[in-house]
């Protein structure tokens, strides 16, 4: 297992990246399962891509009992986990694992690490076009078979950490120490309830290495071996620069982590309740992609831009945003449709 990581990201070995396919695994792991077993744990933790079903809908759908469904989940598991090659079918994915929690200090955000594994599985080696419609879909998959390999095959291996008032669900190297990480957390969380503004990434960092707690932790926050996975940070799953996050694993990591901590659309971090990095109304869309452009622009150019990045899944017509524009004194007009923020004139 020697340099598995590296490896694998600087040689990409067809016969290692095998078998890190999430849908293989799971295919192979369900080949000794009843087709209604295989049913039921597909339906139970979304591993075609679907939203995970419940004991009562999939009940409905097989004629039985919530509790007839928990038994056959309960029961499906426990017999792949009872699989001669189980181990064999899971080394790679292991100790990929392994490597990477090493490389990331130990933790990782559960999401984090699942996208990081979906982009080893699903695009390395694969000629993937990104803008394929199938491409958001084939993602969930990887991600669903990979959370459910990591959540009931391999719990003994790895601390599963859920929400906690510190922390977004995590994964954790076994029996390690993260009182480091927690200390760092409300530091730097307050640091920027009194900052009261968002910060780039790379800005973030720098605040991170600047806080008084921060020298005490240093050695537990570089990487010891330092494996360069750069390419995987190349996809574009990822919002900021790919050498960036490689060079500081650590605590790229731990921002992920961090439970009240959020990125907006435009890579920019905030509290997670702050309008800008979570906007609900049209209102605060208009602000965010004015601010981010630092320019004027029309208010249908804005309104287009706003339904690009996509905040949510509604659509903004270019007539309401007209109407929060004039409506607003924060928003001047600079032109015959031109719009720009009031803030820029103290400037």
């Amino acid at each position: 297992m020697e340099n598995l990581l590296e490896n694998i990201v600087r040689e990409k070995r067809s016969e290692e990246l095998v078998k890190l396919n999430a849908i293989q695994i799971v295919n192979s792991l369900f080949s000794d399962l009843m087709e209604r077993e295989r049913d039921i744990l597909t339906r139970r933790f979304g591993l075609n891509g679907e939203k995970n079903e419940t004991l009562e809908k999939i009940g409905n759908l097989h004629k039985l009992t919530r509790e007839r469904v928990r038994q056959i989940e309960n029961a499906s598991i426990k017999k792949i986990k009872r699989l001669d090659n189980l181990g064999e079918y899971l080394s790679v994915l292991k100790g990929v694992i392994s490597e990477l929690l090493k490389e990331h200090g130990g933790l990782l955000r559960r999401n984090f690490l699942l996208e990081i594994l979906t982009v080893m599985s699903l695009e390395m080696g694969n000629n993937v076009d990104n803008n394929n419609p199938d491409y958001q879909k084939n993602r969930q998959i990887y991600k669903n078979r990979f959370d459910f390999i990591l959540s009931k095959l391999l719990g003994d291996d790895f601390d599963l950490l859920p929400d906690s008032d510190d922390f977004n669900a995590s994964v954790k190297t076994k029996d390690s120490a993260i009182n480091h990480f927690e200390n760092l957390s409300r530091d730097m969380i307050a640091k920027i309830d009194s900052l009261n503004k968002t910060l780039n990434t790379e800005e973030l960092l720098d605040l991170l290495k600047q806080l008084q707690t921060y020298p005490g932790f240093k050695e537990k926050l570089v990487a010891n071996d330092d494996i360069d996975i750069t390419q995987v940070f190349k996809s574009q799953v990822f919002p900021d620069k790919a050498e960036m996050i490689n060079d500081d694993k650590i605590l790229y990591s731990f921002l992920q982590t961090v439970k009240n901590l959020e990125q907006n659309k435009f890579g920019h971090w905030g509290k997670n309740d702050w309008q800008e990095i979570k906007p609900k109304t049209i209102n605060d869309k208009i602000y965010l992609v004015l601010k981010n452009s630092g320019q004027p622009l029309h208010f249908t150019e804005i309104a287009s831009k706003i339904n690009e990045v996509k905040f949510d899944h509604k659509n903004a017509n270019p007539a309401t945003v007209h109407n929060e524009l004039i409506l607003d004194d924060r928003y001047i007009l600079t032109g015959r449709g031109m719009y720009g923020l009031r803030e820029w004139q103290k400037v």
